[in-house]
């Protein structure tokens, strides 16, 4: 395979099959070297042309309780209270300004994706 700059989705695809294909290129070689400058520019392209939305902040909480083994009672230094803690897994209250910057600074929680607006469940008035 030439390469070449990635500028269309067959361009992609076709770079993604090579990859594919030297998946198992051992580092060093001639293989492993086209597999490398592949990689980098199928990322270049996809950084480009495919947008990831960030996840909703409170999906972000619970995918980093879940990937560190962490309990409601472990945010609570992040959060509060027991009761805070549930209220704002639960959406039925918003993320203030001090608690985003505590589960930023504590967690490592990207503070642009607790920053987003997010619905809330609507209650029962």
């Amino acid at each position: 395979m030439d390469i070449r700059p990635i500028r269309t989705e067959q361009d992609h695809q076709a770079a993604l099959q090579e990859v594919e294909r030297l998946f198992d290129a051992s580092p060093g070689t001639p293989e492993g070297d086209l597999l490398e400058v592949l990689a980098t520019l199928i990322e270049a392209y996809e950084e480009k042309h495919h947008d990831i939305p960030w996840p909703d902040p409170i999906a972000a909480i619970l995918y980093t309780m879940e990937s560190r083994g962490l309990s409601r009672r472990d945010l609570e230094p992040y959060i509060g209270s027991r009761a805070r803690v549930s209220e704002i897994l639960s959406r039925k209250r918003p993320l203030s300004i001090e608690m985003i910057r505590k589960l930023h600074a504590g967690l490592g929680i990207p503070a642009e994706v607790l920053i987003q607006p997010y619905s809330l469940e609507k209650s029962a008035a």
